[in-house]
């Protein structure tokens, strides 16, 4: 018996869409890798990207466990000498709460070629709202 690989080309995607309101960043961020890189479906190939769309809403209604509002650091570097920024979770969530959850979502991801044209079906969206309607996405629950 032959194994099934698949091709770029036969791959036919979806849309979903996830509220993230009190859901757990971790918890959330895992199963939205997961669809991203296509391992819910019974075609999935690990070196060719099978994943579906995913759109998260209300990415600032995200909730940490423990402390790590106050511990855990978001870190980046600028590029130029001594240009390591680092903030805690409760600021980058009032500023920037999608940038929390696309950092999440990244580092499980490949971290190759096939993860950076994965994460780039990853939309996420502060409020409520997105403009994707004309793909007519399809709202998911998540597991637990």
């Amino acid at each position: 018996m032959k194994s099934y690989m698949a091709k770029t080309a036969e791959v036919d995607r979806k849309w979903y869409v996830i509220d993230a309101s009190n859901q757990t960043l971790g918890r959330l961020c895992s199963e939205v890798a997961s669809i991203l890189r296509g391992k819910h479906k019974a075609t999935y190939t690990p070196h060719v990207d099978t994943g579906d769309f995913v759109i998260i809403i209300n990415a600032g209604k995200i909730k940490l466990t423990g402390d790590k509002l106050n511990q855990k650091m978001y870190r980046y570097h600028t590029g130029y000498p001594g240009g390591l920024k680092e903030m805690d979770y409760r600021t980058l969530l009032q500023k920037k709460p999608e940038k929390a959850i696309e950092a999440a979502v990244k580092g499980m991801l490949p971290h190759n070629r096939l993860g950076r044209k994965i994460i780039k079906k990853l939309k996420v969206y502060r409020g409520s709202e997105h403009p994707h309607q004309a793909q007519k996405p399809e709202v998911r629950e998540l597991r637990g």
